[in-house]
Parts: structure tokens; sequence; C-alpha cells
């Protein structure tokens, strides 16, 4: 018997050994805080931070924007709290930020004029910067590693994210602090010019090639009219996962033949594997440059 029980115990021990931290859910235990990370009279913008609770220091930080058309959604949804908690279980950090919903009442269709829509991404943008900033000014609370920041989000916070990765700039970061990676689910940006070999980063794309409100290719925002107050070119993943092959810069596209804008949320309950294959082989552990390339038929 005590042979048994120490053959068992080894076992046991090696299976734990065996385990990688960013690559295998390790931890049980997580925590969940809100931090107020902007006050301005009578606006208040809120983060919900995600992290094992015996985690160490310096671990890289994912930061989430949910979706909505800038004009709802929550960061604490059902969806947005189990996948930031299962990333937490990997050994990551997670933020879900708020940011001020500028479109709330007006809508973001093709009656409402272009520059409003950009003024809307750039301000989501810029609230989340604000939010990022907040962490890395008091990073003794938040122990993350200020060189593994990873953007990530779905629909209107997609279009944020890219926003903020390839075309939108502020002077709320530091000057030399860079973006380890992007992760979009049905998200677009307005211009590709500014995905160059110096700015491009590690991009994870989900796109539905059915997708009627963000194009998958370079089509009209929810394909309005060019007569529309509100046509807005756009330049969805398709177009974006080929500047990047062609920059040699390590990307994930995840494309679904006739999938729907439904894919803005879908890729956190049915595609959280190849969100950490990413992660892990592209950002925190990369042996070399991947252009990795996933076709499927809508489920």
């Amino acid at each position: 018997m005590n042979y048994l029980f120490t053959l068992v115990f080894i076992i046991t021990v090696q299976l734990s050994i065996a385990q990688t931290q960013y690559l295998d859910s390790i931890f049980s235990e997580v925590s969940i805080t809100t931090h107020t990370y902007y006050t301005h009279k009578t606006d208040s913008l809120q983060l919900d931070y995600y992290r094992a609770d015996t985690i160490q220091k310096n671990v890289p930080l994912i930061v989430y924007v949910h979706g909505g058309g800038f004009s709802g959604g929550q960061r604490n949804s059902k969806n947005i709290v189990d996948f930031a908690t299962r990333l937490a279980q990997y050994g990551y950090a997670v933020a879900s930020v708020s940011y001020k919903l500028t479109m709330k009442g007006i809508g973001f269709g093709c009656d409402t004029k272009t520059p409003k829509k950009i003024a809307a991404i750039n301000s989501a943008s810029h609230d989340v910067n604000i939010a990022i900033k907040y962490i890395l000014d008091h990073n003794a609370t938040f122990n993350i590693d200020p060189n593994k920041v990873i953007i990530a989000g779905g629909s209107a916070g997609a279009e944020a994210v890219l926003n903020m990765a390839y075309t939108y700039q502020d002077d709320t970061l530091p000057a030399d602090f860079k973006y380890a990676g992007v992760i979009s689910l049905a998200g677009a940006v307005t211009s590709i010019d500014n995905i160059k070999h110096d700015t491009a980063i590690p991009t994870q794309l989900f796109h539905g090639t059915g997708d009627i409100l963000v194009p998958y290719g370079i089509a009209p925002h929810h394909y309005c009219d060019s007569n529309n107050k509100g046509h807005l070119l756009l330049y969805g993943s398709d177009p974006i996962a080929k500047r990047l092959k062609g920059l040699g810069t390590p990307y994930y596209f995840y494309t679904i033949i006739g999938g729907t804008h439904s894919w803005a949320e879908l890729p956190m309950v049915r595609c959280f594997d190849e969100v950490i294959d990413f992660l892990y082989h592209d950002i925190i552990n990369p042996k070399f440059v991947r252009h990795t390339e996933r076709t499927i038929n809508k489920l």
C-alpha cells in the first residue's frame, strides 16, 4: 500500500509539473476587483480586474473591450466574465473595461454621420488607453508585465482595439509603450496604411464572411450606400491578414464561411483554445513567426 501511495503521488506531481502557465489551466481560484480608472464631473469609468489568487507578479495583461455599437454593451456580460475568468485560470491578468458610450441615443447606422462614427471609435480608444495608463501607474497593485499588454475586443470593441493598434494615436501612454498583441472578434479599421514593419504586432482575427455589419473584406460599415450620411469604408479581417502576411508579422486568421456578426462574441466560447494558442505561441513564447489561417463552415 505504501508503494502504491508513493507511485500515485509521484505520478500526480509529474502531471502537475508538466503543466505550463499560459498554456494550461493551472489556477482554480480567481479574484475579481472593480476599479474606477476615470472620474470627471458626472462621468465615471470602471474596469473589472481578474487575477488568479496564487499567481506571481509581472504577468501578461489582456485588456478586453466590449461591443455594442458605442451606444450600449457591458464590460461584465456573462460571456466576458466567463472568458476573463478562464484566461485568469491560465495565469493571465485580465481587465474588462468600460468606456464612454458616445453614440447612446444616436445609433451607429447609416444615418449617423461619418465624422461622428470616427469620433466614437477614437473616444473609446482614448478611454481604453486611459485605463491602461491607470493600471501602469498603479502597478504595485496590479503587478502586470508592462511589456506584455494585449488588447482585445468584439464588434465595436474590436474596432476600438484595432484602431488603437493601427490607426489612432494619442499621448496618453508613454512614448516607448507598445501593445504586445491584439485580438479582434469581427472588427475592422478605417485604413491599413499604418500597418507597417515598425507598427505591426501579433494579431488574431476572427470574422464571418456573412457579416453584414462589419465587413470581412473591404466594404462600407453596415454596407451603407455611398450617398448615406454614415458611409464609412472599412478594411476587415481579410485585408488586415493579407497586409500582415506581406510584412512577415505573426497573425492568426480564423474565417467562418457564412458566419454572421454573432462571431463578435462566439470565439470567447467556441474558440478559447485558439485564443490560448495564439497568446502563447505568438506572444508569450514565440519560437518562430507563424502565419496561421483556419477556415471553417458556419456551425
